[in-house]
């Protein structure tokens, strides 16, 4: 049955232009103004984290909008104290949006004597009282089994299939996608399902970490525009080396979609000066001047999926309808026009 309360937002400190914009969309939507809950997330002296709520959230559905990205500690915690805050006033219903997941890629034990930390992550918001997770593009699915509360993952597949059919208008039929691993080619070949396109690989062989030894592309590149697509950009070390193996093997255009920009250390400069035409990336996480005045990365919105998906779920309907372009095409309305 749907809720009879209205949904309530609140916000912490790691991406406060993503939560504005998420309630910006929800008040389109509603016809009515939807704002952040009145709220204080500061830090003591001794960077002990501090919450104040400041508005009555007794028996409300509380939506706490926070990523946990860097610095990740920081900001898991300010979303576990948040949550404590919220349960201790008597709110209904806590559901935690996490646009990017931290400790993600801790989700197998690779190597003897080393933590599941995404599993302990995923404890930890259990136990602080949260009830349920919204997120986007998890590093690994099984994630969502870490949890015993329900877990819902959106894609930024049908996003970064609209935003390819404006960009790439007439040029479609040029199109490769690749999957700059073999462990990404489950998310690459949605991608290239979506938009018609083929699949290639570029395999990389390390013969220590951190270290590539080498990368071979499987499959024919050459006269293609090819689109890498990732979940994590991080220090982007080897998202510019797949660039030039793959121009080297005669693409004639590179471009990058990514999900999440961490973006860390060199990794601007690295992309800036790299063969790469462009590399596109969602919001999920606060970028700096940095990387908005790069000249070839481009930033695109996740606040109007997001929107729909609280909405969705205040309202006890589907988000798996969120997964299709068709549902999206209007949401992203004046961004991306179909013929």
């Amino acid at each position: 049955m749907p809720a009879v309360t209205e949904p309530k937002l609140i916000a912490g400190n790691a991406n406060q232009p993503l939560a504005k914009s998420i309630a910006r969309r929800m008040s389109m939507h509603r016809g009515m103004s939807v704002n952040l809950v009145d709220a204080r997330v500061e830090r003591f002296n001794d960077q002990e984290i501090f919450v104040e709520v400041f508005e009555n959230v007794r028996g409300e559905d509380m939506y706490v909008i926070q990523p946990t990205s860097n610095p990740a500690n920081d900001n898991l915690m300010e979303l576990l104290i948040m949550t404590d805050a919220l349960r201790r006033s008597s709110a209904s219903r806590i559901t935690a949006v996490i646009p990017y997941f931290g400790y993600a890629r801790q989700d197998r034990r690779a190597k003897a004597r080393t933590p599941i930390t995404a599993k302990l992550v995923a404890n930890m918001i259990e136990t602080a009282g949260i009830d349920r997770v919204l997120t986007l593009d998890l590093h690994a699915a099984q994630i969502q089994g870490f949890f015993d509360i329900p877990v819902d993952n959106l894609y930024a597949s049908p996003v970064f299939a609209l935003d390819i059919e404006h960009h790439f208008k007439g040029q479609m039929d040029d199109l490769m996608v690749v999957s700059p691993d073999v462990g990404g080619v489950a998310r690459a070949r949605e991608l290239a399902k979506r938009i018609n396109a083929p699949l290639s690989i570029v395999d990389k062989r390390r013969e220590k970490a951190g270290e590539i030894a080498g990368m071979t592309v499987i499959g024919d590149v050459k006269g293609r525009k090819c689109i890498i697509v990732d979940d994590i950009c991080d220090t982007a070390g080897t998202l510019c080396k797949a660039a030039e193996t793959l121009m080297e093997a005669g693409a004639t255009e590179v471009h990058s979609y990514i999900t999440h920009g961490v973006l860390s250390g060199p990794a601007v400069e690295r992309v800036s000066n790299s063969v790469m035409k462009s590399l596109v990336i969602t919001d999920s996480i606060e970028q700096g001047d940095k990387v908005l005045g790069a000249k070839n990365i481009r930033v695109v919105p996740t606040a109007p999926m997001f929107a729909q998906a609280i909405l969705n779920i205040w309202g006890g309907m589907s988000v798996s309808s969120l997964f299709e372009t068709d549902t999206l095409v209007p949401i992203y309305e004046g961004l991306y026009q179909r013929n």
